[in-house]
C-alpha cells in the first residue's frame, strides 16, 4: 500500500543508517557481556548472541547491501551509496569482532577458570586426556566424517551456510598415487562443538573442549601416510533471504520446500577463519568463495561463538546465573475456574515474562474439550517446533471443531517449521491457509466462537479473543517482553472476525470498529494521532506522545514525530534497535527523546500511547514503525479499552522505563551514538521493578 498522499516524508538528511543503527544495536548487547556487574555465564550467554545477532545480519541485510554493490547500484540510502555503506559495515563489524573475541579470551574465560569451569586447550592437555580424546574422536567424531580430497575428480565442496569446516594442507602421495595437497573436511551438524570431559579426567566438574580442537589433535587420522602441514577451520556465512515469485507461484508450500533446499547454498557474504591461518589457505578460500579481503574475518579463537550458547545451561551454577525467577498468573486467571467465564466478566491482561502465559494454553486446551466451542481461528507466525498450542489445535480439529489456521509460511528461519504444522494440521481435519501472498500475515490473533445461553433462556454466539503484540511461542515468551489482551468485546470480536475473513477468502477490505489494521489503516492512524497531539499543543493544550516499538524507520512517520516536536508535543520513544530519527536535534527534534532498553529480557512489545486530550489511547500491536510493517504486512494494533488495564500498561509498559538509569541507553541525534545512562543515586531497572512486582524471585 502506497504512502499517504501529500504527506511529507523525512528527507535523507534527517534519518540514520539502518544498518549502521543495527550494529549499534549490537554494540550495546556486547556492553552486557563486558559488564561486570552481569553475572558470569550470562555475560558469556550474552557474548554468544551478539555472535547469533551478526549471523542474521550477515545472512539477510548485508547479502542485500551487496547484491547492490555487485549490480552497481548508485542509489544513495541515508546520502550514503551501497559502496560507501558497504566498506562501513565491514570495517565497524570488524571492530565488534576484535572486541567480542578480546573479552572472551582476555576477560571471560579467565574467570570462567577461576571459578573451575574450563575449556582445555590442546596443548596442555595430559596423558590421560589425550587418551580420551583419542578413543572420543576414533568412535564419535571419525566414523561420521567424510574428508574431501580436492583434485581434477573432486572439486572443491558445496559447503553448508554456517557449517564448521576444516581445510588441510598436506603433503605426499595416497594409496592411489595422487599428490594433492588439500582436502576439506566438514564437522556434520550432529556434532556437538563443545564436548564435556569426565571430572575425574579434569579435576573440575564443568571441564571442556572444543571439537575444532580434537579434530586438530587427529586429523591425520583421514589422511594415513601423509603428512599434515597444517589444519584451519572455517565458515562460510551465506546470502538465506528466500525469492519467491509471485507470478510463478501455483502452491507456495511446496515453491518453498523447493527453496529452502536450496537456502544453504546461497552466495557467499563473509568468510571466517582464525589467527593462524596460512596466507595460502586464506586466499585460496576467498577464491572459491567469489570473497574480497575486507569480507575476511580473522579470529583468536573458534569461528562460531554461538555453540558456547549452551554452556551456561549445562553448568549448574546457580550464582554464576540471573537470579531464578517464576512468573505468577494473572489475577482472575489464577483459579481454577471456567477460564471462559472469566473473560466474559472483564477483559484480562497479561505481561510476559513478568506473568506467565500459560492462560492461553490453557484457554486453547478448554477450547478443545469444550463441546459449546464450535470454532476456532488462530494465526501462526512463530511457534517453535514442539509446541503445545498447535497440539491442542490438532485436538481440537480431529474432535471435528471448525479449526481455521492462518499459517505464515514466510516467517523467516521458521519456514520448515511451519510448513510442518501446516501439514500436520491439514491431516487431522484443519483448514490451513497461508495469508495473502506477498503480505507476512504477522499479526497475533486467536478468535474462538462458543455457543451460549445468554441468561434470558436464549443460545447465542460469543467470540472470545485474544490479541497479542508477540508470538505465540511458549518458549520465548519467558525471555521476551510483550502483552497479550483477552476480550469478549463484540466489537473487538467483530473486528477480529473480519480480519480472518480477509486472510482465509476474498473481498474489499471493510471499516473496522477499534482495530488499526496494516496495510490499510495502521500508519494512517498512527500518522492521524501524531498529528492530533500537535494540533492539540500548537492550541496551546498538553500534547504527549509515548510510544515503545523494536524499530523505528519509516519515512513519513518520523516527519510526522518531527513535526508534532517543533509544534511543542513532548515525545518518548522506547527503541530496542534499529532507530532511524534523529532526537534532540535543534531546529528538528528538540523534543523527542529516544532510548534503547538492554537487559535481561527482550524488550518486545509494541506499546502506543497518546494523550487525546486527557483521553490517554492506548494501543498494543504486533507493529513496529517501519515500512514493512505498514504496508507490506498484515498487522493489528488493538486499544486497551478498560480504564484499569489502561492504567496497568502506562504504569508497567511505558512508566518504568522512563526513570530506568540501570539498562537504558539514550540516542544522540547529532552523532548517532548511544551513552548508557549512570545511575545518579538510587538504581532504577524497569525489569527488575516488574520481576519484584509480578514475579517470585
Amino acid at each position: 500500500m502506497p504512502l499517504i498522499e501529500n504527506r511529507p516524508v523525512a528527507p535523507p538528511e534527517n534519518l540514520f543508517n539502518r544498518e549502521l543503527s543495527i550494529l549499534a544495536f549490537q554494540r550495546r548487547v556486547l556492553a552486557q557481556a563486558a559488564d561486570e556487574t552481569m553475572p558470569l555465564l550470562e555475560r558469556l550467554r550474552f557474548l554468544c548472541i551478539v555472535s547469533s545477532n551478526l549471523d542474521e545480519f550477515f545472512e539477510i541485510r548485508v547479502a542485500g547491501v551487496r547484491e547492490q554493490v555487485k549490480l552497481g547500484a548508485t542509489a544513495l540510502v541515508n546520502g550514503m551509496s551501497p559502496q560507501t555503506l558497504y566498506k562501513q559495515i565491514s570495517r565497524e563489524v570488524h571492530t565488534i569482532v576484535a572486541e567480542q573475541y578480546r573479552l572472551l579470551n582476555d576477560d571471560i574465560l579467565p574467570r570462567l577458570e577461576e571459578q573451575n569451569i574450563v575449556f582445555l586447550r590442546r596443548s596442555l592437555w595430559n596423558e590421560a586426556q589425550q587418551a580420551w580424546i583419542k578413543q572420543y574422536f576414533l568412535s564419535e567424531v571419525m566414523p561420521v566424517l567424510t574428508p574431501v580430497g580436492l583434485d581434477p575428480a573432486h572439486p572443491f565442496p558445496r559447503l553448508l551456510n554456517k557449517s564448521l569446516n576444516f581445510a588441510v594442507e598436506l603433503e605426499g602421495r595416497d594409496a592411489f598415487g595422487r599428490n594433492s595437497n588439500a582436502a576439506i573436511v566438514q564437522a556434520p551438524r550432529a556434532l556437538p562443538r563443545v564436548i564435556r570431559l569426565p571430572a575425574e579426567l579434569t579435576g573440575v566438574d564443568n571441564g571442556f573442549v572444543f571439537l575444532s580442537s580434537i579434530l586438530h589433535a587427529h586429523v591425520g587420522e583421514l589422511f594415513a601416510g601423509m603428512n599434515v602441514l597444517g589444519c584451519y577451520q572455517f565458515r562460510v556465512t551465506r546470502n538465506s533471504d528466500l525469492f519467491v515469485d509471485e507470478e510463478e507461484v501455483k502452491d507456495l508450500r511446496i515453491t518453498l520446500q523447493g527453496e529452502l533446499q536450496q537456502r544453504n547454498f546461497g552466495n557467499a557474504v563473509r568468510l571466517e577463519v582464525p589467527d593462524n591461518c596460512s596466507p595460502q589457505i586464506s586466499e585460496f578460500l576467498l577464491e572459491q568463495f567469489g570473497l574480497d579481503r575486507e569480507e575476511l574475518y580473522r579470529v583468536p579463537g573458534i569461528v562460531n561463538l554461538v555453540r558456547l550458547m549452551q554452556v551456561p545451561d549445562w553448568v549448574n551454577r546457580p550464582d554464576l546465573k540471573f537470579q531464578p525467577f517464576q512468573p505468577s498468573v494473572p489475577k482472575g486467571l489464577d483459579k481454577r475456574d471456567d477460564i471462559f467465564a472469566s473473560i466474559r466478566h472483564n477483559d484480562l491482561l497479561m505481561h510476559h515474562p513478568f506473568q506467565s502465559f500459560s492462560p492461553v494454553i490453557d484457554m486453547l486446551r478448554a477450547a478443545a474439550d469444550d463441546p459449546q466451542v464450535l470454532a476456532i481461528r488462530m494465526t501462526v507466525y512463530r511457534t517453535g517446533n514442539d509446541s503445545e498450542l498447535m497440539e491442542q489445535l490438532l485436538k481440537a480439529a480431529r474432535k471435528g471443531k471448525e479449526v481455521n489456521v492462518v499459517v505464515e509460511l514466510m516467517a523467516r528461519f521458521d519456514e520448515e517449521a511451519n510448513i510442518s504444522w501446516a501439514a500436520r494440521l491439514e491431516e487431522a481435519g484443519a483448514h490451513v491457509v497461508y495469508g495473502v501472498f506477498g503480505y507476512k500475515t504477522h499479526a497475533k490473533m486467536l478468535l474462538i466462537v462458543r455457543r451460549e445461553d445468554n441468561g434470558k433462556g436464549q443460545q447465542i454466539l460469543r467470540r472470545y479473543v485474544h490479541l497479542g503484540t508477540g508470538n505465540y511461542h511458549p518458549r520465548t515468551t519467558r525471555f521476551y517482553t510483550d502483552f497479550g489482551l483477552f476480550t469478549a468485546n463484540e466489537e473487538i470480536g467483530a473486528d477480529v472476525h473480519e480480519v480472518f475473513k480477509q486472510l482465509t477468502g476474498l473481498g474489499r477490505a471493510q471499516s473496522l470498529h477499534h482495530l488499526w489494521q496494516s496495510p490499510f489503516s495502521l500508519q494512517p492512524n498512527v500518522v492521524a494521532a501524531i498529528d492530533a497531539e500537535a494540533e492539540a499543543a500548537r492550541a496551546g493544550r498538553k500534547g504527549k506522545i509515548m510510544a515503545k516499538m523494536n524499530a523505528l524507520l519509516e519515512p513519513q512517520t518520523i516527519q510526522a514525530l518531527y513535526d508534532a516536536s517543533q509544534a511543542g508535543v513532548e515525545i518518548d520513544l522506547f527503541v530496542r534497535g534499529a532507530c532511524a530519527l534523529k532526537p534532540g536535534v535543534a531546529g528538528l527534534s528538540e523534543n523527542i527523546r529516544v532510548r534503547s532498553i538492554v537487559g535481561r529480557f527482550l524488550e518486545h512489545s509494541r506499546v502506543f500511547y497518546f494523550y487525546a486530550d486527557g483521553e490517554e489511547k492506548v494501543y498494543l500491536s504486533s507493529a513496529d514503525w517501519m515500512d514493512r510493517n505498514f504496508f507490506r504486512r498484515i498487522e493489528i494494533a488493538f486499544p486497551v479499552l478498560d480504564p484499569k488495564l489502561k492504567r496497568r500498561v502506562i504504569k508497567e509498559g511505558l512508566r518504568p522505563y522512563l526513570t530506568d538509569n540501570s539498562q537504558a541507553w539514550e540516542l544522540d541525534g547529532d552523532t548517532g551514538e548511544y551513552k548508557r545512562r549512570n545511575p545518579r543515586g538510587a538504581r532504577h531497572s524497569a525489569q527488575d521493578l516488574l520481576m519484584q512486582e509480578f514475579g517470585k524471585i
